[in-house]
């Protein structure tokens, strides 16, 4: 119970974080289209985990994307950063969405096996 408990709390704390990427995204929208669409995708996804939060072993594979998809974006923000093709500052993005990943990973609730009837 406390291991759902902490997912829901995660799921509305990264739901909320992403969500709020609306503002940057109408700010550099017109500066960087293709941070305008990275943005949009994480406000939209931000959105299904708040509804997530509701019931989560109904939604283990948005989890589940969303865990794998902050570690791949962190590891190429990261190869980025070590090739400075982007500020060295970028670092912290990269310990966030690591740490999402981490806790959503740790966190997902387990299968649900379906009971057979009785023969």
């Amino acid at each position: 119970m406390r291991r759902e408990r902490a997912l829901k709390v995660v799921l509305v704390v990264v739901g909320l974080m992403f969500c709020g990427l609306v503002y940057p995204l109408t700010v550099f929208g017109k500066q960087d289209p293709a941070l305008a669409m990275m943005l949009s995708i994480y406000v939209t996804l931000g959105i299904f985990l708040l509804l997530a939060a509701r019931d989560p072993s109904a939604n283990r594979s948005l989890i589940a994307f969303t865990a794998w998809s902050s570690f791949a974006h962190g590891v190429l923000m990261a190869v980025q950063a070590f090739r400075h093709l982007i500020q060295p500052g970028e670092l912290w993005g990269v310990a966030a969405l690591i740490i999402i990943g981490i806790f959503l990973i740790v966190l997902a609730p387990g299968k649900t096996l379906i009971p057979t009837p009785p023969s």
